[in-house]
């Protein structure tokens, strides 16, 4: 039995923790209700309790310095390419983590 989807579960976990933890830091400073516990079903940007423009820019930036710290690889996750992409990647937590997943298995 291979170790792969073990590993890929394992990834895809320390993501999760790197982007909440990044989340919930930042909520410090903006107060939003909604971000104070944080699942991959949070909204983050484009609903009715999604993050305004600035703050979400603020997250994006936090999220790309703890992926850094915490994989040692520098990933851009405000792109051309996630602006342009047809369901936004920003739209919930669990989608910010599945884009980040691709971004770092590149």
């Amino acid at each position: 039995m291979s170790g792969q989807p073990q590993q890929e579960n394992f990834m895809r976990d320390r993501i999760i923790d790197t982007v909440c933890g990044a989340i919930r830091e930042l909520n410090g400073d903006l107060g939003y209700d909604h971000l104070n516990s944080p699942t991959l079903e949070t909204e983050l940007y484009g609903g009715d309790s999604g993050l305004d423009s600035l703050s979400l820019v603020m997250l994006v930036s936090a999220v790309e310095a703890a992926v850094a710290d915490n994989f040692g690889r520098e990933v851009v996750l405000a792109s051309e390419k996630a602006m342009s992409m047809r369901h936004s990647p920003y739209r919930s937590v669990g989608s910010f983590v599945e884009f980040i997943e691709a971004e770092l298995a590149q």
